[in-house]
């Protein structure tokens, strides 16, 4: 058994949803003994139950009518063994228990388990109950009895620990499956993580994440990745390294009003270890300036500069970019190297077709590309709306990479960025005090800040890396800020404080 979050596993970790997760189960079964895995699940869930729980004087089991309720009575046989006063809540019909859970409720029974069917008296806050309600074959909203249930558990005072997913979320989404999910303080996942315990809703249903494959090893390839710490080690700098060996970026932004955003991009750009930084401001009269990071270069309609210069350039175009980012974006599309599009770029390529034709040319002449939406801005690429979009942030994220063959950073709760041809992957950390102005232009400026250093010969895979690393260390610096609010600026120097 291990801990997955908080914090974040050092290396990235398969992701398997419903389907694929009942694949491995069935293979396993064909090669065990009958109720093997049920019995490991239940005795992995007691572990886990004693570990967090440890001075609990009473401990209610809430079972539902499938496995998952099994798991939930074999972990009660083992609390009981442990000295633990136990009780199993059974909803649903003996009669019509899968095979596994009704051998599981025959030995409960035999073990001396209280099985009741009303509600528990009040548990304190030092006990504990176990949501074994619904698993991973879970495709509707609860209703009825289980749909109390669920109510019931979110109203206790006692902690709760999930088996497997909290009740009512979807495994592959992270969204509820109705108006209600269990709010866990823990869940312990088994046999595989479930891509939505980690994106949408998942993270406040969720609490702490941990894991037990059974003993059964995850699929390859799988659903989905959560990254680890691993994509965001940065190598090492050699003596003889100048400043024209980090490559250089050039942030396009800054319409009027908007000046700050090209700011934010263009000082994490730099603080990300670009060689240098230049800023185009799409507003004639901004400062040529910043008096706060001097280092930075100013070039007016840089755009316009040799095919030669933008082809070797990472560009990051958008942040605070307005109506008059539409002038910049058909020679940036066509000529720049690298190209990091956020905020209004993605607006003005979604209302222009010609557009949408040269970023999907892009892959095609070696000139690649990353975009860093937000849930409406990908609904706007799409043709669609922002609850689509959450609905599957998964699917989303990977239409969007297919349709316009680019590295494509979904941001959100979980944020997922997803390649074409490859599984999306999840980023674990982060927290809502990202959520805030400028937080998305610090995001686009450290990635192209990054990108522009990577050495990798596949260009798709720097820009991927880069897009993990940007991620990884955007969530982190949020996690370890520890507040409600973290401002934009704030956040560059957190995020450099670790290098």
């Amino acid at each position: 058994m291990q801990r997955v979050l908080p914090p974040a596993a050092s290396s990235s970790l398969p992701l398997c949803g419903a389907a694929l997760t009942r694949e491995m189960e069935q293979r396993a079964a064909a090669t065990l003994p009958p109720h093997t895995l049920m019995r490991r699940a239940g005795t992995a869930v007691a572990r886990l139950a004693l570990a967090v729980a440890p001075h609990a004087q009473r401990i209610w089991v809430y079972a539902g009518p499938g496995n998952n309720g099994g798991d939930g009575l074999d972990a009660a046989i083992h609390l009981r063994a442990a000295g633990k006063n136990v009780t199993v809540r059974l909803l649903g019909e003996e009669a019509r228990l899968p095979a596994d859970a009704s051998d599981a409720l025959a030995r409960a029974r035999a073990a001396g388990v209280a099985i009741a069917s009303d509600a528990p008296a009040l548990l304190e806050p030092g006990d504990l109950a176990i949501d074994a309600l619904l698993g991973v074959g879970a495709s509707r909203a609860p209703e009825g009895p289980l749909a109390a249930a669920i109510a019931e558990l979110n109203a206790l005072r006692c902690a709760v620990l999930a088996i497997d997913l909290p009740s009512g979320l979807h495994p592959g989404t992270g969204q509820r499956l109705g108006t209600d999910a269990v709010r866990a303080q823990h869940t312990l996942s088994l046999l595989s993580l479930k891509p939505g315990l980690f994106t949408a809703l998942g993270r406040d249903h969720a609490g702490v994440v941990w894991l037990d494959d059974l003993g059964v090893e995850a699929p390859d390839p799988p659903d989905a990745w959560l990254l680890g710490s691993q994509v965001d080690k940065t190598p090492p700098r050699s003596h003889a390294q100048h400043k024209g060996s980090f490559g250089d970026v050039a942030v396009i932004g800054g319409a009027p009003g908007m000046n700050g955003a090209a700011l934010l991009a263009a000082r994490a750009a730099h603080a990300a270890g670009a060689g240098r930084v230049y800023v185009s401001m799409l507003d004639e009269h901004a400062p040529q300036h910043d008096l706060l990071r001097p280092e930075l270069m100013f070039r007016a309609a840089w755009w316009k500069s040799a095919e030669a210069v933008l082809a070797r350039s990472t560009v990051v175009c958008g942040c605070g970019g307005g109506t008059a980012v539409r002038e910049a974006l058909p020679r940036l599309l066509s000529a720049a190297g690298r190209l990091v599009l956020d905020a209004d770029s993605l607006n003005t390529i979604a209302n222009d077709a010609t557009l949408q034709a040269l970023l999907r040319a892009r892959a095609s002449r070696a000139r690649f590309t990353v975009l860093t939406p937000h849930p409406l801005e990908a609904a706007r690429l799409l043709g669609t709306d922002a609850r689509e979009v959450q609905a599957d942030r998964l699917a989303a994220a990977q239409q969007l990479a297919e349709r316009f063959a680019s590295v494509v950073l979904l941001k959100g709760s979980g944020s997922v960025i997803a390649v074409p041809g490859q599984p999306p992957c999840i980023n674990p950390t982060g927290n809502a005090a990202l959520a805030t102005a400028g937080t998305g232009d610090v995001l686009a400026g450290w990635l192209g800040g990054g990108w522009a250093q990577r050495p990798e010969s596949e260009e798709l895979d720097a820009a991927r890396n880069a897009a993990w690393s940007a991620a990884y260390r955007h969530g982190a610096a949020a996690d370890r800020h520890g507040g409600t609010v973290l401002r934009a600026a704030d956040l560059i120097e957190l995020m450099s404080a670790d290098r």
